[in-house]
């Protein structure tokens, strides 16, 4: 039983929320029993909302940098409650202050993340500071500051708690977002085992464009991961336990470049070896690697050790599968067996990568460039720069900034014109709601109507049977902690938890019944002031911008090609320049993915057929990405041979392909010439004698697969910029010949 419990207690460790919902309980209980202990439960009310507004802007970093984090944190809340506390007895000076430092904290979330939380928070505290006003009378009192100590005294209790708790146990968030990064890792390893299954008939395109929406989902957890430790490394590069995560970090980097690779169709493989079982061994191999990499997440999580058998007899059975294939000597496999011979290649080196990953620090290479790019502003200018290029309406940012200050002013419009049982709780529902595109707010917006009336109903009945002080407040402790470890998955059931917990802390001091019809009425009319704005102010339609991110898709496709023709070069190096362009391509990639996730849901006047469009070119371009990582996976300098050298300027003309397919797309112009440059890329590699075994014939394989992929990713960005055909492309009608 001990045992039992132990092993139950250490998994409940390793949930990612659970160590938040901890320091957020720790936060609540500490505030409630000083409430007892001083005999006033009024005094829960604004400890309980410093707290949540603290919380809502904790900071991912090293104790330093959240104790750093913090101290802004505060200041920012000082600032912003005494200002609300001066401008509250009149209204349209409160009302153009509400307006401006909305707009002015929107921007600043252009700076970075960090800067962006911290101004979300201080937002939310404002408006938790004129909440308590209006709960006290509805009128400052003059020279009174003990309900903004009171509030910014819970803040900086929850922020006291966090700065131990980062110092106590830094490690655990890394350990986290690690397993986190090798879970998605394995999820996109398993559907890319779909690719190979040998079915005739199978509709490629939807697995493709699944495995592109895992790959947004990878590329998020490696961004978060990489973030983490970026923080973490400040002034503590020596470290052997950071080192060692970021080791494994560089190899979950490659094991990536690996898995999203492609060395040649997959229909055509299947018509070929449709009879064999070499595909089925491919398939078999990538869905082992896939739950290696989930157990290896497992592993690192629980310091457990890590087995992975199966894999490595899988790839065994590839290999002996191959040798079988090349035994036959059929002349029509001739072509596919290097194809083949690279892919069981590239699944050895992610089979050495994982069995590596588990213990890094046994490797016998040295670490070589482990640098990392620092995203965050350096300086004072450089965080105004990027302001600066924020402030034009092109800028999602800058519509968001524009957006939500009306609302905010519209909503604190409506609750002087309506009676007076609606309050402040109309600019909370806005802000909460009023998200940055037409799709996220639609779904906050109905989640949050829907779990207000949850809440209201288990809040009446809460407050109804169990009447006693002592149970109420033990209930909003209860709700307050589900509110954090549910906000960022599961909003229903948080939006239901934070209702509970107005309704069981504010029948301390009145009744809370009373809320109740308010509650529920300020929470459809400031969802209705967001929902407006969206539509109404700057709306930001996916589709509209669609092709400039398809643009950005392609020139980062670009840039990344070239870094990998560098190290043909030069070398193979996972020096800072290349890692950088392979991450800021499949970031793109990912951002896109996210782009058409989002442009689902809004208006179908707005989306029509560029849905279908917008989706076959991420497809075709994910397509590309793919058989760039090929090359990049297997890049190595080449002998200085004229064949090599040929290849590589025809890898340039390709490179320079995309770049001015980029900037037609990005214009939304044809490309002039299409046709006769694809003509011609692939006239020079058809000129090359084919090379079956040597060095360049992984390179000559890959390069032809990625112009037969220009002329549909050509098309689909056609179609995708609404500009006619250039003449003598496929397709293109008699007007445009």
């Amino acid at each position: 039983m001990p045992t039992s419990l132990s092993l139950s207690l250490r998994r409940l460790w390793t949930l990612d929320k659970f160590a938040y919902s901890l320091r957020v309980f720790l936060a609540f209980s500490g505030a409630l029993l000083l409430s007892w202990v001083a005999g006033d439960i009024a005094l829960m009310i604004p400890l309980f909302l410093g707290i949540i507004a603290s919380a809502l802007s904790e900071t991912d970093d090293s104790w330093q940098g959240r104790l750093q984090a913090l101290v802004v944190t505060l200041i920012c809340f000082a600032v912003a409650s005494l200002v609300v506390l001066w401008l509250f007895p009149w209204p349209w000076l409160f009302a153009a202050g509400l307006g401006v430092a909305t707009f002015v904290l929107i921007m600043l979330g252009a700076v970075g993340q960090r800067y962006a939380t911290i101004a979300s928070g201080t937002l939310i505290l404002a408006i938790y500071t004129m909440i308590n006003i209006e709960h006290h009378g509805g009128v400052p009192q003059e020279g009174d500051w003990s309900q903004t100590l009171l509030i910014l005294s819970g803040a900086a209790w929850y922020g006291a708690i966090s700065v131990v708790w980062c110092a106590l146990f830094s490690r655990q968030p890394l350990k986290q977002s690690m397993a986190e990064l090798y879970r998605e890792l394995g999820k996109y390893l398993i559907l890319k085992a779909t690719l190979f299954e040998p079915l005739r008939g199978v509709d490629i395109e939807a697995r493709r464009l699944a495995l592109a929406r895992q790959n947004g989902r990878v590329v998020g957890a490696m961004n978060q991961a990489k973030e983490m430790i970026f923080r973490r490394l400040e002034g503590q590069r020596g470290s052997r336990k950071l080192n060692r995560y970021l080791r494994i970090y560089f190899i979950a980097q490659d094991i990536h470049e690996r898995a999203s690779s492609s060395h040649y169709p997959y229909a055509q493989l299947t018509e070929a070896f449709f009879h064999h079982d070499v595909l089925f061994r491919c398939q078999r191999l990538l869905d082992q690697q896939g739950l290696a990499c989930k157990r290896l997440g497992k592993a690192l999580l629980l310091n457990r050790s890590f087995e992975h058998d199966q894999s490595e007899q899988a790839l065994a059975d590839l290999h002996a599968s191959i040798a079988n294939l090349r035994d036959m000597r059929n002349p029509a496999w001739r072509e596919l067996l290097p194809a083949l011979n690279a892919l069981a290649d590239n699944l050895a080196s992610l089979e050495e990568q994982l069995a590596t990953a588990h213990n890094p620090d046994a490797a016998d290479e040295a670490p070589g460039d482990t640098s990392l790019f620092d995203r965050s502003p350096g300086s004072f200018k450089e965080a105004w720069e990027r302001i600066r290029l924020n402030l034009t309406v092109t800028s999602p940012t800058f519509r968001h900034a524009v957006r939500l200050p009306l609302a905010l002013l519209a909503g604190y419009g409506l609750l002087h014109l309506l009676p007076p049982a609606q309050s402040f709780w109309i600019l909370l529902t806005t802000l909460f709601v009023c998200r940055p595109n037409f799709g996220a707010t639609r779904r906050f917006l109905s989640q949050r109507i829907v779990g207000t009336v949850l809440g209201l109903v288990v809040g009446w009945a809460s407050i109804t049977l169990f009447p006693g002080a002592l149970l109420q407040t033990a209930i909003a402790v209860i709700a307050g902690v589900t509110f954090f470890a549910t906000r960022e998955r599961h909003y229903v059931i948080a939006t239901a938890a934070i209702t509970l917990l107005v309704l069981c802390s504010f029948n301390q001091i009145g009744d809370g019944f009373d809320l109740i019809w308010p509650r529920l009425f300020d929470t459809l009319i400031g969802a209705l002031a967001a929902g407006l704005a969206v539509l109404v102010v700057l709306p930001d339609w996916q589709a509209r911008r669609l092709h400039r991110q398809a643009a950005s898709t392609l020139a980062a496709s670009h840039r990344y090609l070239q870094e990998i023709l560098h190290q043909y070069r030069s070398g193979k190096q996972d020096d800072l320049a290349y890692r950088l362009a392979r991450r800021n391509a499949h970031n793109a990639d990912a951002e896109l993915s996210t782009v058409l996730s989002n442009m689902l849901q809004e208006p179908h006047t707005y989306r029509r057929r560029v849905a279908d469009d917008g989706f076959r070119f991420l497809v075709h371009s994910h397509t590309l990405l793919s058989y760039l990582s090929a090359l990049g996976a297997h890049r190595q300098r080449l002998e200085p041979k004229e064949s090599d050298w040929r290849l590589l300027t025809a890898a340039e003309g390709i490179a320079d392909y995309l770049k001015r397919l980029a900037d037609c797309l990005a214009r939304r112009e044809p490309l002039a010439g299409g046709a006769a440059a694809r003509e011609a890329l692939q006239a020079e590699l058809t000129a090359l004698p084919p090379v079956w075994e040597e060095e360049g014939a992984g390179l000559h394989t890959q390069l032809g697969l990625i112009v037969r992929q220009l002329e549909p990713l050509t098309e689909a960005a056609s179609r995708l910029a609404g500009a006619p055909l250039a003449p003598g492309e496929p397709g293109a009608g008699p007007a445009a010949a």
